[in-house]
């Protein structure tokens, strides 16, 4: 298993479980890359790497690592959206993007967009918890989720729960679309098909939000910016799976982890530790757990030379689980860092937006001082990233 003691670990018995249903392929790439040096060469897959501070060192290195060729991210989107949104992923455009946007994105202005956007529902679920209720933790990080990022997009926010689950759920049927791209980032006619139909089905009122959505909006800013609606569309969809299948994963998680390995009674006796729990979840969680990069020119790795046109595959879930099992008394990690946010340039600007999900999930669950128990779970499967289909809890007696 993904860890050696799991048989005497009922939390990383659990995660195991978690990434297996999840995703096989993904976990038997784990298992096997668990056993091979911090970068190695795999027939079909390019190259692996394990290691957090060799990990960094590619997403660090913006000319010889990209986005766009064969094995990122940014390759398939560019696929899907066209040549302009594949610009946005690097170079002058993507510098634009995220100047112009990173204000949305402040410490303050997180706390300030999770609270307007969840405010209530935190408030709905600790009144459940305190009345003997039963909260679907999975269920509520979906809907919560999904507020947020239409918030976030300047989306009309007078849409029932039902509406988001199902914009979560298309998210997942897109994001799946990618299971099979770990040797090729080359999307076969039908899957774009396919995707696209689900595109239109996410992206179904962003050409009238373009129009109308205030400047402290993502889609206003696109409009400021003079992008078209095609490119908004792009952004919105890629906003909407980034800002929702990780976060929402990321959430369950930590309050799975604070449960199975009964750390949130220390947690409830130390309040001053939330910020070390936060990110102890997310670092072993690791909710985006492989970072893929196209080598564009040749560079020297970990003492191995990597050509140009070849890939990498960066599997944060290891590099960041190197430093041991979820413990909310550790201290910051220098080695992994955010890893699970990504690295350099391409560090994702939600950080601390995700930060305040979490910790405001945690502050609902133990408002009333006791700690929660899970009561179920059943995990979510054919996903690209690992979650919980069902996570239900109440508070213990």
């Amino acid at each position: 298993m993904i860890r050696t003691n799991i048989l005497g670990d009922p939390a990383a018995r659990h995660e195991a479980r978690l990434l297996w249903n999840g995703n096989k392929g993904l976990y038997a790439l784990l298992e096997a890359a668990r056993h091979t040096g911090p970068i190695t060469r795999v027939p079909r897959l390019g190259w692996v790497v394990t290691d957090p501070l060799l990990a960094r060192r590619v997403l660090n290195d913006h000319a010889s690592f990209g986005m766009t060729g064969e094995g990122g991210v940014g390759h398939m989107w560019t696929q899907l959206f066209g040549a302009e949104m594949g610009e946005l992923f690097g170079g002058a455009r993507h510098t634009e993007v995220r100047t112009r946007a990173r204000d949305l994105f402040t410490e303050e202005s997180a706390r300030d967009l999770v609270e307007r956007s969840q405010g209530a529902h935190h408030a709905a679920i600790a009144a459940r918890l305190a009345g003997g209720g039963t909260v679907d933790v999975a269920d509520a990080t979906r809907v919560l989720a999904g507020r947020l990022v239409a918030d976030l997009l300047g989306l009309p926010a007078d849409r029932g729960d039902g509406a988001y689950r199902r914009i979560f759920a298309a998210g997942e049927r897109l994001a799946a679309l990618a299971m099979g791209t770990t040797a090729s980032t080359e999307l076969a006619p039908g899957v774009l098909a396919r995707a696209r139909t689900i595109v239109d089905e996410i992206t179904a009122g962003v050409a009238e939000a373009y129009r109308t959505a205030g400047t402290d909006t993502i889609l206003g800013r696109c409009r400021e910016m003079g992008f078209g609606v095609p490119l908004a569309r792009g952004l919105a969809t890629l906003l909407a799976i980034a800002g929702t299948e990780t976060g929402a994963s990321g959430t369950s998680r930590t309050v799975v982890l604070l449960h199975d390995t009964g750390q949130q009674r220390t947690l409830l006796a130390e309040p001053a530790l939330l910020g070390n729990a936060v990110r102890e979840g997310l670092r072993v969680s690791a909710p985006a757990p492989v970072i893929g990069r196209h080598v564009a020119r040749d560079a020297v790795v970990g003492g191995r030379r990597l050509r140009a046109g070849e890939r990498v595959l960066l599997l944060t879930y290891l590099a960041t689980n190197a430093a041991g099992p979820f413990d909310v008394r550790r201290e910051y990690v220098p080695e992994s860092r955010q890893l699970w946010f990504g690295g350099g340039r391409h560090l994702c600007l939600g950080a601390a937006v995700a930060r305040v999900q979490v910790a405001r999930m945690l502050g609902a669950l133990h408002a009333e001082g006791r700690p929660y128990r899970v009561v179920s779970r059943r995990a979510a499967t054919g996903v690209l990233v690992p979650a919980y289909a069902s996570l239900r809890v109440k508070t213990a007696t």
